[in-house]
């Protein structure tokens, strides 16, 4: 469904924002963006946390967990493909016998091989990471996978996938009072994974006049790892509502060993974040710029991955728009994929003429 100006700038709200990060002018309308639902109608009344991925033919495919509701028996792995006719009806990718599927994540392995992680259990204390792939581009899949304990796989957000193709990806741990993030790195194309951390919160401020509550859940979950350059990596990640911004941690070892966690002057009401380095080097956030609720959802815009400028509002009214999906297509253009109401999941192409210079 192609917008007019009209609509995308009402629909999109690429606008000058009230936000926490620095604001840029409106960025130009173009009528190549499009704003869509991937679906309307589904055999599941509840839907969340999609992931998003080109496939060779330059389609897209996208995937969710959908069923009666988060954390119920039914909940399984749903998939849709965006061709130049639109998005196909959901099917059903992956399904576990009474117990719940969660956050899948799709992504291309250097040798070519399309994989499918998720989760899988009564609730993310204590899941099950789980795996299938596709030698045809999703067309067929092999049997299901159940990992080893303590290796997850993509956690939410796509892995990094390096040009010698190690593959590092961000994982995390949700315990009772306690979440931790992980770095887990495949040398192999995906076959085995070696696990790194933990990366934990960032300490209190001595002069906090904050007094910590024991009964409160601390810590960082849902990390999604970007190249900086020269071995140079960095890690964006989710925070409780105690620290409330984005938590960042630095390697310069392509992801062996990582810097303490700090956080950036970015909110976060714990909630899902993604990001992406574009080719030319700029860094493109996609986040819920507020301390409290989950919506609006915004993008912003980096040069250095340290000092975000908010360049549109992809959501601003009342409800939850959360667990964001963001990549960079081949011809250089963005699509995104998000949480919609908790019923839908919505669908962003913006070209890269559309995003601004920071």
């Amino acid at each position: 469904m192609k917008l007019t100006a009209r609509a995308i700038a009402s629909a999109i709200g690429l606008c000058l924002l009230t936000a926490s990060a620095r604001q840029l002018p409106t960025v130009a309308i173009s009528p190549d963006i499009t704003k869509e639902f991937i679906f309307t109608t589904a055999p599941f009344p509840s839907s969340h946390a999609s992931t998003v991925v080109q496939l060779k033919s330059g389609d897209l495919m996208a995937a969710w967990f959908g069923g009666t509701a988060e954390g119920e028996p039914d909940v399984a792995i749903w998939s849709a493909v965006r061709t130049a006719r639109g998005w196909s009806r959901p099917v059903e990718l992956a399904r576990e016998p009474d117990t719940p599927c969660w956050n899948p994540v799709l992504f291309h392995s250097n040798d070519g091989r399309l994989w499918l992680y998720y989760k899988f259990g009564p609730n993310p204390s204590s899941w099950t990471g789980a795996r299938r792939w596709s030698n045809d581009e999703g067309r067929t899949w092999s049997p299901v996978e159940h990992l080893p304990a303590g290796i997850l796989g993509p956690i939410r957000e796509k892995p990094l996938v390096e040009p010698n193709g190690t593959i590092v990806s961000g994982s995390s741990v949700e315990s009772y009072h306690a979440w931790a993030a992980w770095i887990e790195r495949s040398t192999d194309n995906g076959r085995t994974w070696v696990k790194h951390g933990p990366l934990i919160a960032p300490f209190p401020s001595p002069s906090s006049a904050t007094p910590a509550n024991p009964d409160a859940t601390n810590g960082i979950i849902q990390p999604v790892v970007i190249a900086i350059g020269n071995h140079h990596l960095r890690m964006y990640a989710r925070a409780t509502t105690n620290i409330a911004h984005i938590v960042v941690a630095d390697s310069t070892d392509d992801g062996v060993t990582w810097s303490a966690t700090r956080s950036l002057d970015l909110p976060n009401p714990n909630s899902g974040i993604d990001a992406v380095r574009l080719r030319d080097g700029r860094i493109i956030l996609i986040y819920n710029d507020t301390t409290h609720g989950r919506t609006p959802l915004n993008l912003a815009i980096s040069t250095d991955g340290e000092h975000f400028h908010n360049f549109a509002t992809l959501e601003n009214t009342p409800g939850e728009y959360s667990y964001p999906a963001i990549i960079q297509q081949r011809d250089g253009s963005l699509s995104a994929t998000w949480t919609w109401q908790r019923t839908r999941i919505r669908y962003v192409h913006i070209p890269l003429s559309a995003i601004p210079l920071e």
